[in-house]
């Protein structure tokens, strides 16, 4: 029988495990998608599509005037200095980060990695023959050091990938650390790929700057986003890289010989998400409540301690108080509580904690937190 390579054999399923919708009854404080409706302009925009026949094929890349649309989102928004030419429309960002990644690494390169980190940066490192290389996060703000950055960068070093705000630490890394990553990139002449899909979800004093703003980071810059988290898209998998131009060409070319483009009809409503950022802010207010409620449940376990995220919808909570690892605290929490959680000592610099997400609608974070508050007490 042919024998499938090892790379692909030996992929992880990173959360995936702990993702699977539950039996009936089991409190799912896990997934990380909005618990909105798609606005119903974006919505209206495909339909409309289909039924006007928007069903053939087109430039590669997105038409010309959707990838407009989301550089004139970035350069007004962000200060990137993106040409329209610049953007590809991926179908999703998760095929933006792996096209990102075939730039930026091969066999042999090395690429540095906050930890913890999300398991698909990983595999995707993995998956294009480079080696990840973990910086551990300091606690309990979960942001790098600068300097453990530089001790990391070797002569195989080829990118630096930041995610921020960050999943799963809700980590929003501060402007000054970006702008190091940035003069260490020059230094090293290093790519950076910045995962910035949730930049539009921050919440306190936090400020995003984007590296592709600073001077000198646009031109080495691997800058991937779109409108799934904002714009409660997830499943549409619309996804946008924002590049130097030359480095979109070849990106598309990718995508011509791969998946050719995102389907036409969702061209328009990807246009309308980046010329609509209304919806979003009332979604940021939810989250705002829906985190400072998770986090007065959580306070008032005593052997479970919440980090204080600074953007995205997800919480690091530390268990090694309860005597278990987060593994063993997970499936327990499913069996005996009725609630899923997802375990993050499989991950560099997760161990102890699991990540829970407050995405969903207030009542299922109350209860999810009420019933391991009541499962605990009895440990």
């Amino acid at each position: 029988m042919p024998r499938i390579p090892d790379y692909l054999e030996n992929l992880r399923g990173g959360f995936k495990a702990f993702l699977a919708p539950p039996p009936e009854g089991v409190v799912r404080l896990t997934v990380g998608e909005p618990a909105f409706d798609t606005p119903q302009a974006i919505s209206d925009a495909a339909i409309n599509a289909i039924r006007e026949g928007d069903t053939h094929y087109t430039r590669g890349e997105g038409r010309k005037s959707l990838c407009t649309a989301w550089a004139s989102h970035l350069r007004e928004r962000w200060n990137i200095p993106v040409e329209d030419e610049g953007i590809v429309i991926t179908p999703g960002a998760k095929q933006g980060l792996l096209y990102a990644m075939m730039v930026a690494a091969e066999p042999g390169n090395e690429v540095v990695l906050m930890a913890p980190p999300w398991p698909t940066h990983v595999e995707q490192v993995e998956l294009v023959g480079a080696t990840p290389v973990f910086v551990e996060c300091e606690r309990p703000t979960f942001h790098p050091n600068l300097d453990h950055i530089a001790a990391a960068i070797t002569s195989r070093t080829s990118a630096i990938l930041i995610n921020s705000p960050n999943n799963p630490t809700g980590a929003v890394y501060t402007p000054e650390l970006i702008r190091g990553i940035v003069e260490l990139s020059i230094e090293h002449d290093l790519w950076i790929i910045s995962d910035e899909i949730y930049t539009e979800l921050i919440w306190n004093d936090a400020e995003h700057l984007a590296p592709a703003s600073v001077e000198g980071g646009f031109e080495r810059t691997l800058t991937v986003t779109g409108p799934s988290k904002t714009h409660a898209m997830t499943g549409w998998r619309v996804g946008v890289l924002a590049a130097p131009t030359h480095v979109a060409n070849v990106v598309g070319r990718l995508q011509g010989n791969t998946c050719s483009h995102i389907p036409s009809f969702l061209m328009p409503a990807a246009e309308v998400a980046a010329n609509n950022w209304g919806a979003d802010a009332e979604f940021r207010g939810d989250y705002v409540r829906r985190r400072e409620l998770m986090i007065e449940l959580i306070e008032a376990i005593p052997s479970i301690n919440a980090s204080n995220p600074e953007g995205a919808f997800y919480m690091m909570v530390d268990v090694r108080r309860t005597g278990m690892d987060a593994t063993t605290f997970a499936k327990r929490a499913m069996d005996e509580a009725l609630v899923q959680v997802i375990p993050l000592d499989s991950l560099p610099g997760g161990e102890g904690y699991i990540r829970l997400s407050y995405a969903c609608e207030d009542d299922i974070i109350e209860e999810g937190l009420k019933r391991l508050a009541n499962w605990l007490a009895t440990q």
